[in-house]
């Protein structure tokens, strides 16, 4: 049986917005509508763009339970359950599944890391403890490890697995993922500037930071694309190269939450060990908004 994607086109990696006191759900109300006025086609909410590292199980289980009440069930509300202990990972979702969410991204170990069969055995440990579909996330640049080509065709035989967020450096990879795995695996790019060659190559979408700043641009990209205007999808992808550039120069992030408290939508807080824009990065990074 064909599996259901979770969405097509792009999904936004929430920022969390913090507060001297903790958590700022009012901001966060405020980021969710604006997202959804805008047309995305999903949401992420502790992902790595929403320090989800940093945050207590408390917080990760209320941030999940208030999205999904906000959002209304108007759009996918894809939960990060990711962690390098599988108990948790596997509790985390099964918590999840109880709030309401429509899927879970499910990040790689990291640190402790593991093997290739070990990474089989992680997600299907946590597709036995949930019910959810879940995406699986490989970011060797963050985790110290990714979800081999090979390995993500076994990832794709278990029935819950209707995703794969690519945030790797080997467009090779890529293509190589979708050519093995096709319909079973759908792949989202992990990296904005990388929206226009992994749909070309046969992806679904992104998952996205740079959506949290320009929604609208992001979906038109994907929209352009599917509807078969690959020349405008071109122009677009190329001018928002220097917006992805931006929020890149220092650990994401740091750059996004800068921008952000620039645009007002929330507060430049970020949980320690991150810490603020430098100087000289906030004005670049303010330029290429400017021009934008």
């Amino acid at each position: 049986m064909k599996k259901s994607i979770v969405f097509r086109g792009v999904a936004t990696a929430l920022a969390t917005p913090f507060d001297e006191k903790g958590i700022d759900y009012i901001s966060l109300a405020r980021m969710i509508d604006f997202q959804l006025s805008h047309g995305v086609d999903a949401l992420v909410v502790c992902g790595t763009t929403g320090e989800s590292s940093t945050l207590s199980e408390e917080e990760r289980k209320e941030l999940i339970a208030f999205t999904v009440r906000q959002v209304r069930s108007r759009v996918p509300v894809i939960a990060g359950t990711g962690c390098n202990d599988t108990r948790r990972a596997c509790k985390m979702s099964e918590y999840a599944a109880s709030a309401g969410a429509d899927a879970l991204l499910v990040v790689t170990p990291y640190y402790n890391k593991c093997t290739q069969k070990g990474l089989v055995s992680y997600y299907s440990d946590i597709a036995s403890a949930s019910a959810l579909p879940f995406i699986a996330y490989s970011v060797p640049a963050r985790t110290g490890m990714k979800i081999e080509p090979e390995t993500a065709v076994k990832i794709a035989e278990n029935k819950q697995a209707v995703g794969f967020k690519d945030a790797g450096d080997s467009i090779a990879d890529t293509a190589r993922i979708i050519s093995l795995c096709g319909d079973e695996l759908p792949v989202y790019s992990g990296n904005d500037d990388r929206i226009l060659p992994v749909m070309s190559l046969g992806g679904k979408g992104v998952i996205s930071v740079m959506s949290n700043l320009i929604p609208f641009e992001v979906k038109q990209l994907c929209t352009l694309y599917f509807d078969g205007d690959i020349t405008k999808a071109a122009e677009l992808q190329a001018r928002l190269i220097p917006l992805c550039d931006a929020l890149r120069c220092e650990v994401n992030p740091i750059p996004l939450k800068a921008a952000l408290s620039e645009r007002g939508f929330c507060k430049n807080i970020l949980r320690a060990p991150l810490t603020e824009l430098s100087r000289d990065n906030m004005k670049t990074l303010l330029k290429v908004i400017n021009e934008l």
